[in-house]
C-alpha cells in the first residue's frame, strides 16, 4: 500500500473548525459507509485524545499488550479537520510506548458529531470492549447529537437494545422547544412517532391545499409521499384517513405485529411451508429456504452459550443485535402489507 508521508515540521498548521453538516439529518448508514482517506504517516505528536466513549480513559494493560506485539498495527483512524483520535488511541498508546515518532492514519472528514457515533461504533465492533456505562454514556451522547434518530438505530451504534436506549431517553426527556414527530431510520428513512396525527395532517394539506403535489403535502405534513398518497386516495373514496391499525395505542403496535400473537417459531415456519402459494412457486420456495436459513428456534441458542469465548462475547452479542434489528426492520415493512391488505 502506498503511503503519504505528511510533514512534522514545526510549522504544521491544520483548521480547527469542524466541517459542517448538510442541512438534512444525516443517518447511520450514511456515517458507517463515509470516505475514508488514504493510509498516511503522520507524527504522533500531532494527534489530540479520542473522541472517546470510555468514561474512565484507556486501558494501560491493554497498550503494554499492543506495544510488545511484533506485528504492525493497523493503521488508526483520525477527524482531520480537529486531528483527534476517532479509533485508535491503544494503537496511538502503543506507538508512543514504543518511541515510534509517526503512525499510519486514515482520516474521516465531516463533522465531529458524526465522528463521535463512527468512534462509538467502530469501538463496539472491535478493540477492547467498552463496558455498559460506556455504551449508556455514548447513547446519551447520539441521542443529544441526533434526538430524531429511531431507538433502533441509536441502539445499533451504542451497542445497547432498542429498549434500553428507550429506557435512556425517557430518562433525559425532551426540551420542551424540541418537539419531534418522527424519527431516522438506519436506513435513512423518516418515520412518524404518531402515524395517525401524520395522516391527519396530511387530510387537512390536501383540503385547503388541492392542487398542490403529493411531495409537497408530504413535507408540510411530515410524512411519506405514499402515505400522502393512501390519504387522498381514502378521501376520494369517502373512508377515514387513518387505518384502523394506526388508531391503536403505539404500545399496542409492535411492527405492524401485535406483542400477544403467537410466538412458537417453529409451529409459525410450519405453517407457512404448508402454505401452496408458497410451496408451488420458486419465489415462494426461495422465501421459506431464506427463513428455515435465518429463524432461530426458541431458545436453541442457550446450548451455544457456553461455546462462546469470552474475548468473543461482545462481538457475538453485537451481530446479534444487528441481525435482530434487521428482522425488526423486516417485521414493520412485512406489518404494513398486512395492515394493507386487511383494509
Amino acid at each position: 500500500m502506498e503511503l503519504t508521508r505528511v510533514s512534522d515540521s514545526a510549522d504544521w498548521q491544520f483548521s480547527r473548525s469542524s466541517t459542517p453538516e448538510p442541512e438534512s439529518e444525516v443517518d447511520l448508514e450514511s456515517i458507517s459507509k463515509a470516505d475514508r482517506s488514504a493510509v498516511e504517516l503522520v507524527p504522533v505528536r500531532s494527534l489530540l485524545p479520542a473522541f472517546s466513549p470510555r468514561i474512565e480513559g484507556e486501558d494501560d494493560e491493554h497498550i503494554k499488550m499492543l506495544a510488545d506485539i511484533g506485528t504492525e498495527l493497523p493503521p488508526i483512524l483520525v477527524h482531520r479537520p480537529t486531528m483527534r483520535v476517532i479509533d485508535g488511541m491503544h494503537r496511538l498508546g502503543a506507538a508512543k510506548m514504543r518511541g515510534d515518532h509517526m503512525i499510519k492514519v486514515q482520516f474521516f472528514e465531516r463533522s465531529e458529531r458524526e465522528a463521535f457515533v463512527l468512534s462509538v461504533k467502530l469501538n463496539i465492533a472491535h478493540g477492547r470492549p467498552l463496558s455498559l456505562a460506556d455504551r449508556t454514556r455514548a447513547a446519551e451522547r447520539i441521542i443529544e447529537s441526533y434526538p430524531r434518530w429511531s431507538d433502533r438505530s441509536i441502539a445499533a451504534a451504542a451497542g445497547l437494545s432498542a429498549r434500553s436506549v428507550a429506557d435512556v431517553r425517557a430518562r433525559m426527556g425532551t426540551s420542551a422547544s424540541e418537539e419531534i414527530t418522527a424519527r431516522i431510520g438506519r436506513d435513512g428513512r423518516v418515520r412518524p412517532l404518531d402515524p395517525a396525527g401524520g395522516r391527519l395532517r396530511a387530510l387537512d394539506a390536501l383540503k385547503s391545499r388541492p392542487g398542490a403535489s403529493l411531495r409537497e403535502i408530504a413535507r408540510i405534513a411530515g410524512v411519506s409521499p405514499a402515505t400522502a398518497l393512501d390519504v387522498r386516495n381514502r378521501m376520494n373514496r369517502g373512508e377515514e384517513p387513518v387505518p384502523p391499525a394506526a388508531r391503536r395505542p403505539a404500545r399496542e403496535r409492535s411492527n405492524g405485529l401485535d406483542y400477544n400473537e403467537t410466538r412458537d417459531v417453529s409451529a409459525l415456519l410450519r405453517g407457512l411451508t404448508n402454505d401452496p402459494s408458497l410451496r408451488f412457486s420458486d419465489a415462494g420456495r426461495d422465501l421459506l429456504r431464506w427463513m428455515h436459513t435465518h429463524c432461530v428456534a426458541d431458545g436453541e441458542w442457550r446450548a451455544l452459550l457456553n461455546e462462546v469465548p469470552p474475548h468473543c462475547a461482545y462481538i457475538v452479542a453485537a451481530i446479534a443485535r444487528q441481525v435482530a434489528g434487521e428482522w425488526l426492520d423486516l417485521a414493520g415493512e412485512v406489518g404494513q402489507i398486512a395492515n394493507g391488505n386487511s383494509q
